[in-house]
């Protein structure tokens, strides 16, 4: 009778158990060495797809290629378009997902040449690597570890030294490493142009800000949608922070000639916007 019993519960058991719905395993986007706050949008073909091969370009400009090291024990790479007068203003400027291409060294020169006595460093968060198609970005921005970029920031920002003042810049995958740079500033970061970069949306991280921020968006953008933005807005506040955002008739990546949603005369007016910003903020 006993082992009846038993046999019963069993049975009943596994009937139940059939009936419940099964726990099917997550599915997880693959992310190296810990990943970053854009790791998922990376490994998104819809993301990938906003972004067309850039076309191809060549810098022949000033400034040089120098090493700095960073907390971790290493060394990371910068695009330094130093100040003919000894300065302690510094712009620090942030890759697309691309990588340090020739592109954003030729950004970097163009602020260099409209402020006045400031360097211009342009930060490589790849570690010297740089892409030249969408999947390929999208490896690379989907596995960069992000300890290692935080540690490349500060070790960018240890190497303007104590008594710098510091305003940054950033495309894409740049603009949201821009705002997380003038964080990690603290009471050295004097603005902050982020340019269609995921936003931070976490009120404790946001209230480190000591600095206000210009936010640059495409009301047409599909990866850094206008409700995110919107959502940004509203976390800044509550972090009794500032933020000034220009929404532009636009597409993600407008900014960059090599987009085929490039938009001339929005890029021109954002530039002029963001130039006029920095000038205000580091008096250059």
């Amino acid at each position: 009778m006993k082992t009846i019993i038993i046999t019963g519960i069993t049975l009943l058991t596994s009937f139940f158990s059939m009936l419940s719905p099964t726990k099917r395993e997550e599915t997880r986007i693959p992310v190296c060495h810990g990943g970053n706050d854009m790791s998922a949008m990376a490994a998104d073909p819809a993301f990938q797809q906003l972004h067309k091969a850039p076309l191809p370009f060549t810098y022949t400009g000033a400034g040089e290629m120098i090493k700095f090291s960073t907390p971790d024990g290493q060394s990371a790479n910068g695009f330094l378009l130093k100040s003919k007068k000894a300065s302690n203003k510094w712009l620090l400027v942030y890759q697309e997902w691309w990588g340090l291409n020739d592109n954003i060294k030729q950004e970097a020169e163009k602020f260099y040449n409209d402020l006045s006595d400031v360097n211009v460093l342009a930060v490589d968060m790849y570690d010297g690597k740089v892409a030249t198609e969408p999947a390929e970005a999208g490896k690379l921005m989907q596995g960069a570890d992000k300890n290692r970029l935080t540690s490349i920031m500060k070790g960018a920002i240890a190497y303007a030294g104590p008594k710098a003042e510091f305003a940054s810049v950033g495309w894409c995958f740049g603009g949201m490493l821009s705002l997380q740079s003038a964080m990690l500033a603290g009471k050295q970061a004097k603005g902050c142009v982020m340019y269609y970069g995921r936003p931070e949306q976490d009120v404790e991280k946001l209230k480190t800000l000591q600095t206000d921020v210009l936010g640059i968006f495409g009301s047409r953008d599909k990866g850094i949608s206008p409700e995110s933005v919107k959502q940004f807005e509203e976390n800044m506040q509550k972090a009794g922070e500032k933020v000034t955002v220009k929404m532009y008739d636009a597409g993600h990546g407008f900014a960059n000639p090599s987009n085929p949603v490039y938009d001339k005369e929005a890029t021109a007016d954002a530039y002029k916007l963001a130039l006029g910003y920095l000038k205000d903020k580091l008096k250059a």
